[in-house]
């Protein structure tokens, strides 16, 4: 609207005041579109392909004991006895079915007390019931073994670098000297009763609270461990023994999972393309 405003008799010149109203465009004048579904970065897809993936499953066994091997031209080293018993493939998981190639293994015979939730599975197999089932999460669909296929001792060459992954010892309660290799405090001149103490966990007002992830403390051992690129010193079929370098985590008579060494043939896909 329009306004002219008059002084007096005389006419000057007129003042116009403009209301301000905001151009709004109508929420209905927008015609709608479909925009594309974005990839999500943390997906499954993409997580697939930045993992360090193997081309071939591993091997399921149990470990033994550790003994003392002697090579040909007279050097001993130490090494642990894994036995490989009836170690079958009891499904392949695929792409379209679970997101991610994978194969999973059974070992050791089980005749009784078997859960009725896998009984359909190793019948699918064409298997006998397992003590342990595990999975294995391989690059592609060329790592995929046929179902029911027993694998054994001579799967892994002699000289070759495998991962062997089993649960560590527990030890119990332990301190900050144990557990986290702390120093301890002083042994004299003054320390009272607090040689293997760790010293102080959080200040009184700077931080005034205990940081996250500060070692303190606390249950040691019975976690899964790995330990990387150990030698197959021996591989014997016939008996199922494996016989590797060094030491593997877990007690005797433990289920362990043998790999191969994924720091020397593990590769990412995206370092492939």
């Amino acid at each position: 609207m329009n306004r002219i405003l008059f002084i007096g008799a005389k006419v000057t010149t007129p003042v116009v005041f403009t209301r301000g109203v905001a151009q709004i465009t109508s929420i209905h004048a927008i015609t709608s579109t479909k925009t594309k579904v974005p990839k999500v970065n943390h997906s499954l897809e993409l997580s697939n392909l930045r993992k360090n993936l193997l081309g071939r499953p591993g091997l399921l066994g149990i470990k033994r004991g550790m003994i003392t091997w002697f090579t040909d031209d007279g050097k001993q080293f130490p090494a642990t006895v894994v036995e490989i018993d009836s170690c079958e493939v009891i499904k392949n998981k695929t792409v379209d079915s679970d997101g991610y190639w994978s194969v999973m293994l059974g070992q050791i015979d089980k005749l009784k007390n078997v859960d009725r939730n896998n009984l359909k599975l190793f019948e699918n197999a064409g298997t006998s019931p397992k003590q342990h089932i595990s999975e294995f999460r391989v690059r592609d669909e060329t790592g995929l073994i046929p179902v029911g296929t027993e694998l054994t001792a001579d799967y892994f060459a002699v000289g070759q670098l495998v991962d062997v992954q089993g649960t560590s010892k527990g030890k119990g309660f332990a301190g900050v000297m144990k557990r986290h290799n702390f120093g301890g405090l002083r042994a004299s001149h003054g320390v009272s009763k607090a040689h293997r103490h760790g010293g102080g966990s959080g200040g009184n007002q700077d931080p005034g609270r205990v940081l996250p992830g500060k070692k303190m403390p606390g249950r040691m051992g019975g976690k899964p461990t790995t330990v990387y690129n150990n030698e197959v010193l021996h591989a014997d079929k016939e008996s199922g023994i494996l016989v590797i370098k060094g030491q593997i985590p877990g007690a005797n008579k433990s289920f362990v999972k043998i790999n191969d060494a994924k720091k020397l043939y593990g590769q990412s896909l995206n370092s492939m393309q």
